[in-house]
């Protein structure tokens, strides 16, 4: 059998999660798919997948040959592009990943609308609030919202977003004034595990006086993994919430939440559309990150707070 081949449908396999989803999207049968899959066990000497009559769900070693083989085919694919010449139409498979919350209200519109205007196109959109390896996993393009590490990497610039305390008007009628950060002793406070925000829930860094970092211990009576929740609490005024300025735009902007201690914030994180080296000669990739910098610019600029 075809390792490549074998590939294709292991990789179909997990992205239809099942062996029998794989073969109705490969047009091949239950068996040919489960040979496939056993080929490349035996080629790599160990289990990649454990199957129920149900679900597949990877093993270790899955996870790690997973990501190579999504990295081998994307590869394979945009040799192919390659090879059509620079002017062919864009055509074939994108894997973009973005944080929860700005890939869905932020990135998700714009890809869709990109692949309306390119219906050759196909898209994979990971919603992850963890830093990935582009490389490894196989994604093409990541927006990313930090001050990123030197590498070999093509970052371009589309925007940038604060780190906001923020709370309802219902809930600050009746506590203390918040005029420093030492004030948020004895407030209720609502805070979050995303990524990019403070190391922990209860330590808070603000900029001090002198320009420094200072570091704000809290107590939070709530702490949440995602922040649509945490926002919702922040809304129905059960307590002060630390978030991405384009988070709570609108609410700021109808009066349903008031941003607090904007002369303390810390410095805006960058926001930037980041692709492995060399992607952006691919037709696709070139295509969709010609139509995506603008728009990611006008929507950060659309939510940026004064």
């Amino acid at each position: 059998m075809d390792r490549l081949d074998a590939m294709r449908v292991f990789v179909a396999a997990l992205d239809a999660g099942s062996l029998a989803g794989a073969g109705r999207r490969l047009g091949h049968s239950p068996a040919a798919v489960s040979r496939a899959v056993a080929f490349l066990e035996g080629h790599v000497g160990v289990p990649l997948l454990h199957r129920t009559t149900r679900s597949l769900r990877l093993s270790e070693a899955g996870e790690r040959y997973a990501a190579a083989c999504r990295r081998v085919l994307a590869d394979l694919e945009e040799a192919d592009l390659l090879a059509a010449g620079e002017r062919a139409a864009p055509r074939g498979l994108i894997t973009v990943t973005a944080p929860l919350v700005a890939g869905t209200r932020v990135l998700r519109p714009i890809l869709d609308a990109f692949l309306d205007a390119e219906p050759a196109v196909r898209a994979r959109l990971l919603l992850l609030d963890r830093p990935m390896s582009l490389v490894e996993e196989g994604v093409d393009v990541a927006l990313r919202i930090a001050h990123l590490p030197d590498s070999s990497l093509v970052a371009l610039k589309v925007g940038a977003v604060r780190r906001v305390v923020c709370a309802a008007p219902a809930y600050l009628a009746h506590r203390p004034a918040v005029a420093e950060p030492a004030d948020l002793a004895g407030h209720a406070v609502i805070a979050t595990t995303s990524v990019g925000q403070d190391a922990s829930p209860d330590s808070w860094t603000f900029h001090g006086p002198d320009g420094t970092p200072r570091v704000v211990r809290v107590a939070p009576r709530l702490v949440v993994n995602g922040i649509e929740a945490a926002l919702d609490s922040a809304l129905a005024g059960h307590g002060l919430l630390r978030c991405f300025s384009y988070q709570v735009a609108e609410a700021v902007r109808d009066g349903r939440l008031s941003v607090l201690l904007p002369h303390a914030e810390p410095a805006p994180l960058p926001v930037h559309l980041v692709t492995p080296e060399g992607r952006l000669a691919v037709p696709k990739m070139r295509a969709f990150v010609d139509f995506a910098l603008p728009r990611l610019r006008g929507a950060f600029e659309r939510l940026a707070l004064p």
